[in-house]
């Protein structure tokens, strides 16, 4: 994993913040993947597997360790070579979108030298932005979200929560048609999961950004997701994809609802068969 120097949000190009809550006026990409391949020594994880991902949609992917669900999103996002294949969003390569990325380990992923606010502001100066229009830009996404955070302390004051959050922020500032999440909540404690799980959704209903998420907890796939991608053992292929079909936001007491119990036992079923070969 890169080390806090290299895990910066991806940002290819700038937009206008207003998107952020005007999402039917942005180009919502559609993820084409074909003929992906990848190899690490002699163990094959993908041959020549082909995707679609739909716009606009909260997709969450889950399947059995070492299938490559990191592994996906590294490639699709740009942060790791694919062997062969192609990756487009909306017929366009990967420079030509904006793209940003939540890693698992929010610790090494901002800066500690940084203060929580020039971490968000970071992203904003390497696209060249003016002081000024960053001001603008960051004040509009902290009103956006009521964020509650003493954003003047550094990393180490604040909660993993709340650092977690930071993270979020800086990712979403650039405005991205795609966000990558890498198992985000897995080192909070269960509390801390719930809120952020609680944001997350409210993050999405608002911005309604293209967002992969890679769980290993199948209820937390399940209740954040429009759909969820199960994923067999490697080399890893498309076991299901199962369209989540119930009402925003989901809520602790969402997960007691019978449609839900029935979604997720039918996605355990579907995994437990992938496990069971």
């Amino acid at each position: 994993m890169p080390g806090a120097a290299t895990q910066l949000n991806v940002v290819v190009g700038a937009d206008r913040l207003s998107a952020l809550v005007e999402p039917a006026a942005r180009r919502q990409p559609v993820i084409t993947i074909r003929g992906l391949s990848k190899s690490f020594n002699d163990t094959v994880i993908y041959d020549k597997f082909d995707l679609d991902l739909p716009q606009g949609e909260f997709i969450s992917i889950f399947g059995p360790n070492g299938c490559g669900k990191s592994t996906l999103i590294n490639m699709i996002s740009g942060l790791m070579p694919l062997d062969a294949g192609q990756v487009l969003f909306d017929g366009q390569t990967i420079q030509e979108t904006r793209l940003s990325y939540v890693f698992q380990n929010y610790r090494d992923a901002l800066f500690p030298w940084l203060r929580a606010i020039d971490n968000i502001h970071y992203p904003l100066k390497l696209m060249g932005l003016s002081r000024r229009e960053r001001d603008r830009r960051v004040e509009q996404l902290l009103a956006d979200f009521g964020v509650k955070i003493d954003l003047n302390s550094y990393p180490y004051m604040l909660s993993g929560g709340q650092q977690q959050t930071v993270s979020i922020l800086r990712a979403l500032v650039t405005n991205p048609e795609v966000l990558f999440l890498d198992e985000p909540f897995s080192a909070l404690d269960y509390e801390m999961t719930l809120f952020m799980r609680e944001q997350l959704q409210r993050i999405f209903m608002k911005t309604r950004t293209t967002t992969l998420l890679v769980s290993h907890d199948l209820e937390e796939a399940v209740q954040l997701a429009n759909r969820v991608l199960l994923l067999t053992r490697r080399p890893t292929r498309v076991a299901d994809f199962v369209e989540i079909d119930l009402p925003w936001p989901r809520n602790t007491e969402s997960v007691i609802d019978p449609r839900f119990v029935a979604l997720k036992s039918h996605c355990l079923a579907v995994f437990q068969r992938q496990i069971a070969n």
